[in-house]
């Protein structure tokens, strides 16, 4: 595209976003507070489950416990994705309800949401995908895009995509303490210990209620119950994990030097989000288990617009982009995750950028 072409592109995205807005209202407000209710008592489900089949014998007990820890993760999944991440993003202040203001609302998740609207609401959305600016890009624990400096411990890097998948949250949790600071010197020792305080703080009430309160209501059945509070937060780790990568992390999703952010319009900037976004294609039930993030381009076009619109809103945005022949990265989740997958084994060993990454670069520099 050309500067004009660029201009008019960008025109009819924010055009998209303030018929949206402007029609946002009853139905929204409907819809939230049915995701806040679904949490709620699929929590107290999962629970309870839990706690009575923790008195149960044999198959009973395995029965009661299996659909306990399920209920539980669903419970925990919803909470994260569609409740606590699309709230914590401002998508529902407009509503003036003070449980859905994104300033103050807090998740059942190790992170505080502090460091989270830090990390992820200013840092990821704005500098999405630019090389040393957003720091989602691996987590600073895996090398995904040939741009990124290699190092014999990325050999590894297979290994450390599983545990960094079942820890997701406690990783998420530490992003921006940067505890590569710790080496540097004293002052950087004194930061990361200040910072540290109410993320420790968050830790150990995650721990005392999954891990102490909770399984202490059942007695003797203190393990099973403290068993089924782990299996529900590995689900819940597991299926983030697995959201955000395909979101990110595909064949297709472009990186950027910095230098392509100076100087950046408005028009560019949507440019940028959707070159450096995948959707996964899916109905409805993804839509809500993933937050709505199944249709990733989206959010990132309009990370404060409830994400329930975002699938109406994704049919406009791929006529936009095939009319201005902007690439739209969609496809099934299998075929997205293997993507991902063949990322974190190819780029264990040293390479070098493609002229597909050179070519997103200059995009981006445009």
């Amino acid at each position: 595209m050309n500067d004009d072409h660029l201009q008019r592109f960008g025109a009819e995205i924010e055009a998209l976003r303030e018929r949206t807005v402007a029609s946002l209202g009853a139905q929204d407000a409907r819809y939230i507070r049915r995701i806040q209710a679904a949490v709620r008592w699929s929590e107290l489900l999962g629970r309870a489950l839990l706690l009575i089949g923790a008195f149960l014998p044999g198959a009973w007990f395995w029965s009661f416990w299996g659909v306990g820890a399920l209920t539980l993760g669903i419970s925990k999944i919803l909470d994260n994705m569609e409740l606590g991440h699309n709230v914590i993003h401002g998508q529902y202040d407009w509503m003036g309800d003070p449980h859905l203001r994104g300033a103050v609302f807090e998740w059942d998740i190790a992170g505080t949401s502090a460091n989270w609207r830090k990390t992820h609401n200013f840092r990821h959305h704005t500098y999405t995908n630019v090389h040393g600016m957003d720091d989602d890009i691996g987590y600073g624990v895996l090398r995904l895009f040939p741009e990124q400096k290699w190092t014999p411990a990325a050999l590894f890097q297979p290994l450390y995509a599983v545990i960094f998948a079942l820890y997701f949250q406690w990783g998420v949790a530490i992003q921006d303490i940067r505890l590569g600071r710790w080496f540097k010197s004293q002052r950087h020792r004194d930061m990361i210990k200040q910072e540290a305080v109410p993320v420790l703080r968050k830790m150990r009430r995650q721990l005392i209620k999954d891990y102490l309160v909770w399984p202490a209501l059942a007695g003797p059945g203190f393990l099973a119950v403290a068993a089924g509070n782990l299996v529900a937060n590995g689900l819940r780790n597991l299926w983030t994990y697995t959201i955000i990568f395909c979101g990110h992390f595909t064949t297709n999703a472009h990186t950027f030097p910095k230098h392509s952010v100076r100087n950046e319009t408005r028009a560019h900037w949507y440019y940028r989000q959707i070159l450096g976004s995948s959707n996964i294609a899916g109905g409805k039930l993804l839509n809500v288990l993933s937050g709505n993030l199944s249709h990733q381009i989206e959010h990132h076009l309009f990370p404060d617009v409830p994400a329930n619109r975002y699938a109406d809103m994704a049919v406009t945005v791929r006529d936009i982009c095939r009319r201005y022949g902007v690439a739209y990265n969609t496809g099934s989740l299998p075929r997205q995750f293997g993507q991902v997958v063949w990322r974190i084994l190819r780029h264990s060993f040293p390479s070098q950028p493609t002229e597909q990454g050179l070519a997103g670069m200059g995009a981006g520099a445009r």
